[in-house]
């Protein structure tokens, strides 16, 4: 059987899923039910024997034409996993699909998820009511002309606030799109460690504009405690003083800010603090001059509601960099860098599809059993965000330490970590490869070394000869890890000469949403062919840039191990690098 598209039947999946826990059917090419679990057949309101046997499109017409035929073609053309929701009226019921093509047919595990939709959408509900009443009521009284305005100012505020990572360029654009709607000119705090910057600046009239720029550099340091931004800073409520006095402004400022503030002629000043789920960031200041009047009570309410917005976009950015950090910390973490055994050079490379999150699903891993064997893993989940990537690294924590306790065969490693997956709960399904690069005393003698590696799903390695050849390794291929198989996983063997280099690799390296398994796998060998006698370090970039480029459609792992003469030097060059984390490798 083979990973490449190859002649692989359901059938193989019939003797050894006995035992699953999940709900589960498997089609064959013709769309027939190969197998049906008990569970699978109750959920669906069916027997075994009433299913298996028929064609899916006949046993449920009302499939067809929806969005259950829709993905199961697509994942049997593409090969690409698909997880949806989708409501089936004939049973009145929501299903939650995982459908994966194996070589054995398309596997489809489903849970009734009607209830718990049922609550999220309630929920949702009730959130959309309380937010649009809200909105009424911020609206009520002002002229309908006037609530159009400022509604599409707000909608504005919150469009330029979050397109942008740039803090101080967010809150610039913030103070420009009030100006002049709200008031003729205002200046936009942040504080920051303590310490209040003006960074927002705008008026109305380009030719006050220097005059503004003058006051606001004086602004922070000059403000008394019962000027407007300080109060509101303290107490953390708006400040409004619809027509300021000469008195006010003297209590307020030095006779240094005051010099600064008398061209500008500020006749009316609002000011609102900038807070966020209990936080301060900041402090919004509009002022109004002598030819505009006193704040309107729609001006003042929908000044409010903009600072609450802008609030929420600055701490929406904090946690996003907070996040992206929290990512790079777990990538640095998980994808460790590899073992550097006697005789054995290893490299890895990684690289996640979407863009600003720099890990997914994807994985790879090695490290020396206590009997001096060197295992290789490689494995994908399902996603590629920082969910995917805590699935992952349960994952990754329990392949090692079930291979390190027991050091068997990788095929009964496999069997371990799928039934620890079920029975601890971890809520994915994912392929995954475990290899074992291993030497008893007469291979020693010999000068050679084996490969003995088995496969959940994952496709299978390739070997570079060091003549230049490129063989594709076969072996039986078991169904992915997640479903609870019971039945049995089998081992391939093959040797692993001097000066040849071994390729693991995740789907995502060669499948393409437009092209066959086939022509993928074929595109691969011919860069790998391609790159025959290039140091490892080398040959794994030349790999990203043959068949990536600048972009991946999805994460891509590889570990590349290159098998040295045994008991001889280490070729000059052969030095390992640590995990590529620079950006242009993770976009």
């Amino acid at each position: 059987m083979t990973t490449d598209g190859g002649t692989g039947r359901a059938d193989v999946l019939v003797p050894a899923v006995e035992g699953m826990a999940r709900p589960l059917f498997v089609l064959d090419e013709d769309w027939r039910f190969s197998y049906v679990n008990p569970a699978g057949a109750a959920l669906l309101g069916a027997t075994v024997d009433g299913l298996v046997g028929r064609v899916i499109w006949e046993r449920f017409p009302e499939a067809v034409g929806g969005p259950f035929e829709r993905h199961y073609r697509e994942v049997a053309a593409t090969g690409v996993p698909a997880s949806f929701e989708a409501w089936f009226e004939p049973l009145g019921i929501l299903f939650q699909v995982d459908a994966f093509r194996t070589d054995g047919g398309l596997v489809v595990t489903y849970d009734d998820v009607t209830r718990r939709h049922a609550v999220e959408q309630a929920r949702a509900e009730a959130v959309a009511a309380r937010e649009e009443a809200a909105e009424r009521a911020a609206a009520a009284g002002a002229a309908a002309e006037l609530a159009g305005r400022h509604l599409m100012l707000l909608g504005d505020i919150s469009q330029a606030m979050t397109s942008t990572l740039d803090a101080d360029e967010a809150v610039q654009r913030f103070a420009e799109l009030v100006v002049p709607q709200l008031a003729d000119w205002c200046l936009v705090s942040v504080v920051e460690d303590g310490r209040r910057r003006d960074v927002g600046r705008a008026h109305r009239d380009p030719a006050l504009a220097g005059a503004m720029h003058r006051y606001a550099d004086l602004r922070a340091s000059t403000n008394r405690a019962t000027a407007p931004v300080p109060t509101a800073l303290r107490e953390g409520r708006p400040v409004v003083i619809q027509s300021i006095t000469p008195e006010q402004v003297v209590a307020m400022t030095t006779p240094e800010a005051r010099a600064a503030l008398a061209p500008l002629a500020p006749t009316g000043v609002a000011t609102f603090p900038l807070l966020a789920r209990g936080e301060l960031f900041g402090a919004l200041t509009l002022v109004t001059g002598p030819d505009r009047g006193a704040f309107t009570d729609a001006e003042l309410r929908t000044a409010e509601i903009a600072s609450r917005r802008a609030a929420l976009a600055m701490d929406n950015a904090r946690l996003a960099t907070a996040q992206s950090r929290v990512a790079e910390r777990l990538q640095r973490s998980l994808l460790s860098p590899p073992v550097q055994p006697d005789d054995l050079e290893l490299a890895v490379r990684y690289r996640p599809a979407t863009q600003d999150v720099s890990i997914g699903g994807d994985w790879y891993d090695s490290f020396l059993q206590p009997d001096g064997a060197t295992v290789l893993v490689i494995g994908d989940v399902m996603g590629h965000d920082l969910e995917a990537a805590a699935v992952m690294a349960q994952l990754r924590t329990l392949v090692r330490a079930i291979a390190y306790d027991r050091q068997g065969a990788p095929a009964d490693v496999m069997r371990r970590v799928d039934l620890a997956v079920v029975g601890l709960g971890v809520a994915t399904l994912a392929t995954a490869l475990v290899a074992r690069v291993e030497q008893d005393d007469v291979d020693r003698a010999a000068g050679l070394r084996r490969l003995r590696w088995a496969s959940a799903g994952h496709p299978m390695p390739m070997l570079l000869g060091a003549d230049g050849s490129v063989v594709d390794l076969t072996a039986p291929v078991g169904p992915p890890l997640g479903i609870g198989w019971s039945g049995a996983r089998t081992d391939g063997v093959a040797v692993l000469p001097e000066g040849s280099t071994l390729l693991l690799f995740t789907d995502g390296l060669f499948e393409r949403r437009t092209g066959d398994l086939d022509t993928g796998r074929e595109a691969l060998r011919a860069v790998v062919a391609g790159l025959a006698g290039r140091p490892l370090e080398e040959l794994c970039d030349g790999l990203l840039a043959g068949l990536l480029g600048d972009g991946a459609e999805d994460d891509v792992a590889v570990l590349a191990v290159r098998a040295h003469p045994v008991g001889g030097p280490r070729p000059a060059g052969a030095v390992p690098r640590s995990i590529p984390l620079e950006r242009p490798a993770l976009r």
